[in-house]
């Protein structure tokens, strides 16, 4: 196939639209269901570099959920703990034995469920039947992977009455060293960004703290590598192999950190006996559970546990989640990791990073203010590396 037609570009009023290869020559996927579309297409060619990138730095099976472009997160198959198959929602499946790519995609889902609503996916290894069956319950847009087993395919085949987009991915292709993209008429040319990150970018260590164990390396490289393919300014908090935060496209550093701990705080409490005893009506779906959770842990629009709400989602009013429960359960929270795709110009940022149990950080350093940075770090004993690398992705 040396060319696929799309409906339409960004937006409907935008024709033609189409992808191919600038060379004439054959494009590197099949589109097996469905008929995605032209952000359909952004999102799994970025998606796809991410999860690759993943699994060949960490050596393990890698998902990530994509939107408009930037991940809501990236992970890798790490087994999960009753409390996480809780908090994703993979309890419910009865009888599933997640496969490591299953794990991958459960953590990259599980992440920020709200932003993952209708997103892309995609998998470093062949789907399976396991991972087809998870991304069978979600609401979702499509995936891209290096393969499907037949059995998986038949499933994701069947989603939205045969209109699931599932596209596979020639995973030895290898694109131009050189790419070029055109805005407003004018053509622009750059180097690809062939930039490899590895735990050699965290031997330079100016704060007091030095210690960066084996898993700390690991979600670092975890959050350069989802902030490699995110939309700048950004920054990504890290924990347990998955990306937890993801704060994207935001115009000032500090308020990417905030967006992202804010994320990576709700991470945490939906992991808290307060919310995992939520006495949901059986028949809520997930999604208006995700809605309520989210609105319960963040106080936000709606007060799901105020007379003639909660009956809405609940068998019986709870307990509002107060400030100390919350604090409680953030308080206790060490050992995140934490990457910028620039250096950190204040020292507010490492102040906020601490209230999130920041323990390790990476970005590449050369602010007139990293004296102050490393003071802070310092201060809160966080260990932090200078990579010399900024990750700008527009």
């Amino acid at each position: 196939m040396k060319e696929f037609l799309l409906k339409y570009g960004c937006n409907p009023y935008q024709k033609p639209a189409r992808i191919f290869m600038e060379d004439g020559g054959e494009l590197p996927i099949e589109v097996l269901s469905g008929r995605p579309g032209f952000i359909n297409f952004l999102d799994a060619f970025n998606s796809w570099q991410m999860v690759a990138e993943l699994k060949a730095a960490i050596g393990l099976p890698a998902a990530a959920s994509f939107k408009h472009v930037s991940p809501t997160s990236g992970a890798v198959g790490l087994p999960l703990s009753e409390r996480q198959k809780k908090a994703f929602f993979v309890d419910t499946v009865k009888g599933l034995d997640l496969s490591p790519l299953a794990c991958a995609y459960a953590r990259a889902r599980g992440t920020d469920r709200m932003s993952s609503f209708g997103d892309w996916v995609a998998l470093s290894d062949v789907c399976d039947l396991t991972t087809a069956k998870l991304i069978k319950r979600e609401v979702s847009d499509g995936v891209i992977a290096p393969g499907y087993t037949p059995e998986a395919l038949e499933l994701l085949r069947s989603k939205r009455g045969g209109a699931y987009n599932v596209v596979q991915i020639d995973p030895s292709y290898v694109p131009a060293p050189i790419e070029r993209k055109q805005v407003f008429g004018i053509t622009f040319e750059q180097g690809r960004n062939n930039f490899e990150i590895t735990p050699a970018l965290f031997e330079n260590m100016p704060t007091k703290c030095k210690e960066l164990p084996e898993s700390a390396k690991r979600d670092l490289i975890v959050a350069l590598i989802t902030l490699k393919y995110t939309q700048s300014n950004s920054v990504c908090y890290a924990v347990d192999g998955q990306a937890i935060g993801v704060g994207a496209g935001q115009q000032s550093r500090i308020h990417c950190t905030r967006l992202a701990g804010g994320k990576a705080d709700t991470w945490h409490l939906r992991q808290s006996d307060a919310v995992l005893s939520l006495p949901f009506l059986d028949d809520l779906p997930r999604a208006e559970r995700d809605n309520a959770i989210d609105r319960y842990i963040n106080k936000t629009e709606e007060d799901v546990c105020a007379p003639g709400v909660w009956q809405k989602y609940f068998k019986s009013r709870p307990e509002p989640l107060s400030e100390a429960q919350i604090r409680d359960c953030l308080d206790a929270v060490t050992g995140v990791s934490l990457g910028s795709d620039a250096f950190f110009p204040f020292s507010d940022n490492i102040e906020r990073a601490h209230l999130s149990g920041v323990s390790y950080i990476a970005q590449p350093g050369g602010s007139v203010r990293d004296d102050a940075v490393i003071e802070c770090c310092d201060k809160y004993g966080i260990a932090m590396a200078f990579t010399g690398a900024r990750l700008f992705h527009h």
